[in-house]
């Protein structure tokens, strides 16, 4: 009995000893959670950092017990529906349709504020919004039918378009003019920033026009191109700063390069372009030649993954912060940030990366499906 015994102690312990192997060897590690695009064996681009919907993952903190305000609980503070966004000197600024208003985080400090302004620079609908050099913060506001300014203290400083005619959708700031999309008027409005008077308008086309613009919603404004997403005709459309047509990019379609549900934009500053499909759930990225390079995000199952997203911003000036989610045989080059209108992300973090210099060799982004 005792030998028996003996014996069955000794499987046992070997059991164990194995399980705990096998636990080991099958622990998941950080190669194996990294979220990247695309996969392997493709070069990755595309690196997934972080994600973050409420103040806590700003401060770190929890608001402890929870308050309670003429007889209502006081929640965390949280994102409710972004859809433009904008990051200036370790600020982001994010437009909130719901909250009619605004958050507004600082990286530096790490802090956390909604921003709803009253009297004169009372927001409504903010739909997108755009800092320029100076700190300016210009907000186009769906609801309220004009474009509202506010410094770089948040102060109101004024407010332009006229509210009986336009409908702006989107605003970009470049030089000493002001760029609107118009949705009401189907054209791009331009306004002098010194004193946000009406310069002119453009495209002055027939709806029947290859240059017409549909439904234009989000705009962007590089040194000598503007491009406007026209959400109905499911498109890209590209225009001088002057006005002139030059082409248009995609068409509607479930193919690669084609899109659903065109929302927001970006250029990077070798010239590819950005596009949020809300319909896909996904960023599609073009080369200079208007060439499909390749796509991330897609349906959401797991952070990483977008949900009815809106809006895409480039940025190459805030990295530092976000340093520490760089997978360390990555290169990061510059940020890309995306707002998700729904789901538990509501403003996803990405790098566009490449490998370290004397690591691998560098390869051109492929047309491919992620």
């Amino acid at each position: 009995m005792k030998f028996r015994h003996s014996r069955l102690l000794l499987h046992l312990s070997l059991a164990i000893l194995a399980t705990a192997c096998s636990s080991q060897l099958t622990k998941p590690t950080v190669e194996d959670s990294l979220t990247i695009f695309p996969p392997p064996p493709d070069t990755t681009r595309i690196q997934f950092l972080t994600t973050f919907s409420s103040a806590k993952d700003i401060t770190g903190k929890t608001s402890g017990l929870k308050s309670y305000v003429m007889g209502k609980e006081k929640e965390e503070k949280e994102i409710v529906k972004p859809y433009g966004i904008a990051i200036h000197n370790g600020k982001i600024y994010i437009c909130d349709t719901m909250l009619g208003g605004m958050e507004i985080i600082d990286l530096e400090r790490k802090t956390f504020d909604y921003f709803q302004p009253q009297g004169y620079g009372l927001l409504k609908k903010p739909i997108n919004c755009f800092v320029d050099p100076e700190g300016n913060l210009y907000v186009a506001d769906a609801q309220r039918r004009q474009v509202i300014v506010f410094d770089q203290d948040l102060k109101y400083l004024a407010n332009f378009g006229d509210a009986s005619k336009i409908k702006p959708t989107d605003v970009q700031v470049a030089g000493d003019k002001i760029y609107v999309t118009d949705m009401n008027d189907h054209k791009i409005n331009v306004y002098s920033k010194g004193d946000h008077k009406l310069v002119k308008s453009f495209p002055d086309a027939a709806e029947t026009a290859e240059e017409f613009l549909h439904q234009p919603t989000n705009l962007f404004v590089s040194s000598n191109r503007v491009y406007v997403s026209d959400f109905g005709e499911f498109n890209v459309k590209v225009f001088t700063p002057e006005g002139e047509y030059v082409r248009s990019i995609g068409s509607y379609g479930k193919g690669l390069g084609q899109f659903v549900r065109p929302k927001g934009i970006a250029v990077d500053k070798n010239n590819n372009l950005f596009v949020v499909d809300a319909g896909f759930e996904n960023v599609q990225i073009f080369d200079k030649f208007d060439r499909l390079l390749m796509f991330f995000g897609g349906e959401y199952k797991s952070p990483g993954d977008m949900w009815l997203p809106a809006k895409v911003v480039i940025d190459y000036d805030n990295l530092k912060y976000f340093e520490k989610y760089v997978y360390k045989g990555f290169q990061a080059r510059h940020l890309i940030f995306v707002t998700n209108q729904y789901g538990p992300d509501k403003v996803n973090v990405y790098a566009y990366v490449g490998p370290e210099i004397g690591t691998g060799p560098e390869r051109e982004m492929t047309t491919r499906k992620n």
